[in-house]
């Protein structure tokens, strides 16, 4: 009975709430381990209290199992399966607040200063600008494909969480950038094969998330970068930068593709921190 009821939940998840593959193989995996030592009829708030106690998470472990099995129970009770829901008492832990990292503009001048000897070095500084000038998120960028291209009209089609689509504009060296990667040097990459990506790898697929990553910290650690550097630090940057130089907060919202704009009002609190900082300047503060 678990074993179905899990299936029809997870069902639920990908045809109704239309999640994405990550998100629901995680959900699998929370409620296929609470599955091994509980019939999920018969819990009760004492046993699902227990439980938690006895996996002793991390908060934010905490945090995602709760949201996981609560929202699992919540679905049975919408399907007549059951008419309680063992985990509605159970409050989630406080979660540290941590700012994003993020670049100067300075710094993000250095990563996208690199020196071009071969195709790859194309295609790296192609991924970089386009990361920078869109801020999607990695596995958008990955997986590009050529159709969603519109260089004439300087935009990218990014299908994000949720098969939701959205548009974003790019920069003029973007573009440039791009345009030359495509013309000169995806050919040499594809080695006479084909394939719908943008961005090739050696094995004339597309550019999986970890070489990307890894070319990512080779860049920094050369330049003298010492941040914890991620391709979302580069995201977080693109929307940081945005938003010191006056742009919308809701604007910002829709081109990160964030359903809930509370999501996006971090950016605010990275440039307020920066703000204090520069206010320390201040000769009356010497």
């Amino acid at each position: 009975m678990n074993e179905e009821l899990i299936n029809r939940y997870l069902d639920y998840l990908k045809y109704e709430r239309n999640l994405s593959l990550n998100t629901i193989k995680s959900y699998s995996n929370d409620l296929q381990q609470f599955a091994k030592t509980h019939d999920f009829l018969k819990v009760t708030p004492t046993d699902s209290k227990k439980y938690l106690e006895k996996l002793n998470l991390s908060p934010k472990s905490q945090a995602h199992t709760i949201t996981v099995l609560n929202s699992f129970y919540l679905f049975l009770i919408n399907e007549s399966v059951i008419k309680t829901n063992p985990f509605a008492q159970i409050h989630q832990p406080k979660l540290p607040k941590y700012l994003p990292e993020y670049l100067t503009e300075e710094e993000i001048d250095k990563i996208l200063d690199i020196n071009l000897n071969n195709s790859y070095d194309y295609r790296n500084i192609a991924m970089l600008e386009t990361l920078y000038a869109t801020g999607m998120r990695v596995s958008e960028l990955v997986n590009l494909e050529m159709v969603n291209l519109d260089l004439d009209n300087a935009l990218v089609r990014i299908m994000g969480k949720g098969s939701k689509e959205r548009i974003i504009p790019l920069t003029d060296i973007a573009i440039k950038r791009l345009q030359i990667y495509i013309k000169d040097h995806r050919p040499q990459l594809l080695n006479n094969k084909n394939s719908n990506y943008v961005f090739i790898s050696r094995n004339q697929k597309n550019i999986s998330r970890q070489a990307f990553f890894k070319m990512i910290k080779t860049i920094c650690q050369s330049k003298g970068i010492n941040k914890n550097i991620s391709p979302h630090t580069i995201r977080h940057s693109f929307a940081t930068h945005l938003l010191a130089h006056g742009a919308d907060l809701r604007i910002i919202q829709e081109l990160l593709g964030h359903e809930d704009i509370s999501t996006t009002q971090i950016y605010t609190h990275l440039t307020n921190t920066q703000i204090k900082k520069d206010y320390e300047l201040h000769p009356r503060n010497q």
